[in-house]
């Protein structure tokens, strides 16, 4: 079918088939439709490296609390120009 969208080619290794395999156990609604598990799979993989990086940023944020003096900014601010 013609599209102006990127195909991409993946080759069903043993590790792919057996993730197949398992998302075909998860979602036998698809199971006939090997693409579309395959498609699932990234939706899911999406999900979950977004919820990851989510979860790093909270982690993460208030890290430098407390680094700076509380007149830092108003310092820093005083050096620019008017």
């Amino acid at each position: 079918m013609p599209t102006t969208r990127a195909r991409h080619s993946v080759t069903e290794t043993p590790d792919i088939a057996e993730a197949l395999d398992h998302a075909a156990r998860v979602w036998p609604e698809l199971k006939s439709d090997r693409a579309a598990l395959l498609r699932k799979l990234i939706e899911v993989g999406r999900s979950a490296v977004e919820s990851r990086t989510t979860s790093a940023i909270r982690q993460a944020s208030g890290a430098a609390t407390g680094s700076y003096p509380a007149s830092a900014l108003a310092d820093l601010r005083s050096e620019w120009p008017e």
